[in-house]
């Protein structure tokens, strides 16, 4: 992310945290952790679900990481590839993750958008593409993803489902605590390095489609009177290219998700949420 937006997102998350509410959870409860991998935290550590789910949900994403600190009822249906649809709708052979919200729920996170705008397909491609250029395999270079281009109706309809989520989950569940988590930094505020092959065109790219994600999450709970998490200014200093990094790089080993957020990334995101819940 450009350095402007970073300096920006910490000043106005002070502490890290933007809250439109107060800070206080009067007792445990049932807690639905809704989203996509963020949420999810797909290759971290060992599976959540028993057969392990197609969804990548893992026992120590901070939802469960969450849960545990707090003694909550977890209901967590995140899921890798989700977008805004799937929480508001059917998708993939899952329910809607909505529905997860009941009246006796007490908390809600929701961690949604990237997929929305082809966040992470444009990432992995542009990466894929780079390293493909840098051996000339144009064989492999064919096997990329196409980058994605999303438009101005994309957001658009991003954030009038961000929207939606929270007035669904208001109407659902009067008396839950909405806490939206936004994306961790996966990029440095400028540059790239061996951990992130990509040109300076497609890194600039990158941060911008994560600022305007961001920024509709930061809007749409506002709006809702929700709370936000901003793991994006947290985890300034700790993207791929950190010294100490939250996310992982690409490429990755079988079975971890590049440019997703690590063990460290979904501890931080969980100490961060129970600071802001209080006691």
């Amino acid at each position: 992310m450009r350095a402007g937006f970073q300096i920006g997102a910490a000043l106005a998350a002070v502490g890290v945290l933007a809250s439109a509410a107060g800070a206080e959870v009067a007792e445990p409860g049932r807690y639905v952790a809704m989203g996509s991998s963020f949420a999810a935290g797909p290759g971290i550590t060992r599976p959540a679900d028993d057969p392990p789910d197609r969804c990548g949900r893992s026992a120590d994403n901070y939802p469960h990481q969450l849960a545990r600190r707090r003694g909550l009822d977890l209901v967590d249906v995140s899921c890798s590839g989700a977008t805004t649809a799937s929480i508001l709708g059917p998708w993939n052979g899952h329910a809607a993750q909505i529905e997860a919200v009941t009246p006796e729920t007490r908390l809600v996170t929701v961690t949604i958008g990237g997929n929305d705008v082809g966040y992470m397909t444009g990432l992995t491609g542009a990466s894929c593409r780079a390293l493909a250029a840098r051996k000339a395999d144009a064989e492999a270079l064919a096997k990329c993803p196409a980058p994605p281009r999303a438009t101005e109706a994309d957001y658009a309809r991003l954030a009038a489902a961000m929207s939606e989520i929270a007035a669904q989950v208001r109407a659902r569940a009067p008396q839950a605590r909405l806490v939206f988590v936004d994306y961790p930094a996966v990029l440095p505020a400028t540059g790239s390095c061996a951990a992130t092959p990509l040109s300076p065109a497609d890194a600039d790219a990158s941060r911008e489609t994560a600022r305007r994600v961001v920024e509709i999450t930061r809007r749409a709970a506002r709006a809702r009177g929700a709370v936000v998490v901003s793991a994006a200014a947290l985890s300034a200093g700790h993207d791929a290219c950190g010294a100490a990094p939250w996310m992982n790089g690409f490429p990755t080993p079988p079975g971890v998700a590049a440019y997703h957020p690590n063990l460290a990334g979904m501890t931080a995101i969980a100490e961060a949420l129970d600071r802001q819940l209080g006691r």
